[in-house]
């Protein structure tokens, strides 16, 4: 049974940092893509990073690069989400993400294991 389950969300003022967490289970990371993506209310839910596996390509949406940084430990089946320099436009529930597409992509559809999400919200 594939499952995601996301930590690290919190309260920060803007300029700050957060590490998300993702513990996945009932697959492998090493062979999938994974993703991780957003969703603030009222908006749709976006693409932020996407980590592809084998060569470990990274994507970023543009809003995001040079801020935040995605990571795995696949021995741990894990991935994260370095998130630095927040901003208020940052707040929103993020969610990890697997995809069974050999293609990794920041395109939603393509994922079709989610977690819970976990909260991160920024003030100013």
């Amino acid at each position: 049974q594939v499952q995601l389950v996301e930590s690290g969300g919190g309260s920060v003022q803007a300029g700050g940092s957060l590490r998300l967490s993702c513990q996945a289970s009932g697959f492998s990371t090493s062979t999938d893509c994974m993703g991780w993506f957003r969703q603030a209310p009222g908006k749709e839910r976006e693409g932020v990073a996407a980590l592809s596996p084998g060569d470990g390509t990274t994507q970023y949406a543009d809003s995001v690069k040079g801020r935040f940084t995605i990571s795995q430990d696949n021995a741990k089946k894990s991935l994260f989400l370095q998130v630095n320099n927040l901003k208020p436009e940052d707040t929103a529930m993020y969610y990890c993400a697997r995809s069974p597409y050999r293609v990794c992509s920041l395109i939603t559809y393509h994922y079709t294991s989610w977690g819970q999400g976990t909260q991160v919200t920024v003030s100013s």
